[in-house]
């Protein structure tokens, strides 16, 4: 299958995944660069729950659109491990925390502003997904369902994690630790002692548990949300704050 070229998204500032995917997935996560919103929203927020003004969402999602096939199938996000199918003429937002797709010009997204972004493809180029992973959805295994609802082989998959709250800052109690733990005691290993406290490893999480059902080939895991005012919306950092988008679809 031949390479498809891929978007020149640099004017309004976009993450492209560094993984070696087939030339007909196409992929990115926005940043917060580019867009219409103001004030602690500013500017490109894609997301119509966190306090934006609804008429500088809607620009931002027309611009969004402008760099996709269709409209994407927007989440109602939950912090659980729900996996829906892509399905034309879905006109509400399902509860669920991941979207798959197995036809072209399909477009799977989730918003995010610190909790960790996981696109999925197949190497044949035939399959692709979206997950909303915090550390919520992590620990209910969002990622193992969703590696289950792609109906594929895992080691045939693979996975790139997208800008996320980095290990150095994502400060969590006991509960958070306790719930990893409790889950596989290799789960440890992703957190650091802080005090009283945790230092966790959103990126090392996910790599772990995608390990465990079988998918090898993982890329991703650079970023830190909090650590990047400029390029990144931020919820630990800033409380009230927009959203970024993490797209992915199968070109024709």
């Amino acid at each position: 299958m031949p390479d498809l070229p891929r978007f020149d998204v640099s004017e309004i500032g976009m993450v492209q995944p560094d993984w070696p995917a087939p030339g007909n997935v196409q992929a990115f996560t926005t940043t917060r660069k580019g867009g219409f919103s103001r004030k602690q929203w500013s500017s490109l927020n894609l997301g119509d729950r966190c306090g934006d003004d609804p008429s500088d969402v809607k620009q931002n999602r027309e611009l969004l659109r402008s760099l996709l096939p269709c409209d994407p199938h927007w989440l109602k996000q939950v912090h659980g491990k729900r996996v829906v199918a892509w399905a034309d003429g879905l006109n509400f937002e399902p509860e669920a925390d991941a979207m798959e797709s197995k036809n072209v010009r399909q477009v799977c997204a989730v918003l995010t502003a610190d909790c960790l972004p996981v696109l999925f493809c197949n190497k044949d180029g035939t399959k692709v997904a979206a997950s909303h992973a915090g550390w919520r959805g992590l620990a209910a295994g969002v990622l193992e369902a969703t590696v289950l609802a792609m109906e594929n082989d895992p080691a045939e998959l693979m996975a790139w994690l997208g800008p996320a709250i980095g290990p150095q800052v994502f400060e969590v109690g006991n509960d958070v630790y306790d719930s990893f733990v409790n889950v596989n005691d290799h789960n440890s290993k992703a957190f650091k002692p802080d005090g009283d406290r945790w230092l966790a490893d959103l990126y090392l999480l996910a790599r772990q548990a995608l390990s465990r059902v079988g998918v090898k080939q993982v890329s991703g895991g650079q970023y830190c949300t909090y650590s990047d005012p400029d390029k990144f919306f931020s919820y630990r950092r800033d409380g009230v704050v927009g959203r970024m988008a993490s797209v992915i679809w199968l070109a024709d």
